[in-house]
């Protein structure tokens, strides 16, 4: 366990050291001698040292620069390791693929307030990763991998299961950090898939799964004309081309049903023009 460090609340540092949970972390992340990993956040290099003892190579980013004694220790002991030093949302993409020569999977126990920026920035800007495997917040990946009708269910699930096959593979209860969090973690893993469905115009599937969930205890109906600037007889027909029920809420439709709302939405617009 690393000791005498001056942890940071900024940057939502909990460390783990217990080794079972490091290589069940690993494991769930399916890492083996031919696997390239990308990880976010080395925080004392504990997780780093068991994916270098089992993957081909590991790049690990950390923002806190106070780090490196203990990461350059981790490097000494593991040469399939390197370490870039600054904050993940700011280093051109570019930079970072630059580091791999295949597709990877990326590895993290990522802070709390940051987990939802990172995993859209990774599959926004089509990162050439395999899968995510991340140590984040217990409700943070029931939301992730929650079902329509779940009242853990919202835009991001619906997001993230238009692109990615999640399940959630552990709860990982809050004393096995150092310091302790106030809540309890889970690992969650997504497989990468874009083509999973069959999706027109994703910016305007996003748009559409924005609006019904914006207002949350209204009606579809409500939320498409609210955030689509549409008469109520305009959103009637668009959800009757959609083939969905009048006056249903957003969080009783799947990925599905937004993918044929979106496309009504779009259909509904180009008439217009």
């Amino acid at each position: 366990m690393i000791t005498n460090f001056d942890f940071k609340k900024k940057f939502g540092q909990n460390f783990i050291s217990d080794k079972n949970l490091l290589n069940a972390i690993a494991d769930d992340a399916g890492v083996d001698a031919q696997t390239q990993v990308l990880e976010i956040g080395a925080g004392a290099g504990a997780l780093t040292e068991v994916l270098a003892e089992k993957a081909e190579k590991v790049v690990s980013i950390e923002i806190d620069k106070d780090l490196k004694p203990y990461l350059e220790l981790v490097r000494v002991n593991h040469p399939n390791v390197e370490f870039i030093f600054g904050d993940f949302m700011r280093i051109d993409s570019e930079e970072i693929e630059s580091h791999f020569d295949k597709t990877y999977a990326v590895v993290a126990n990522l802070p709390y307030y940051i987990t939802t920026p990172i995993i859209f920035r990774l599959l926004e800007e089509k990162f050439n990763i395999s899968s995510m495997t991340l140590m984040v917040q217990k409700e943070v990946a029931e939301r992730f991998a929650a079902n329509e009708s779940n009242k853990e269910y919202g835009a991001v699930s619906v997001m993230l299961q238009s692109m990615c096959d999640i399940s959630v593979t552990r709860i990982v209860n809050r004393n096995m950090f150092f310091p302790q969090p106030n809540v309890d973690s889970a690992v969650v893993n997504l497989k990468i898939n874009f083509n999973k469905y069959n999706i027109p115009n994703r910016e305007m599937f996003a748009k559409v799964v924005k609006a019904a969930f914006m207002w949350r205890r209204k009606t579809l109906n409500n939320c498409l004309q609210m955030g689509f600037d549409f008469e109520k007889v305009e959103v009637e027909q668009i959800i009757a081309a959609a083939g969905l029920k009048n006056q249903v809420r957003g969080e009783n439709l799947s990925v599905d049903d937004y993918i044929k709302l979106s496309v009504a939405v779009e259909n509904h617009l180009n008439e217009k023009n």
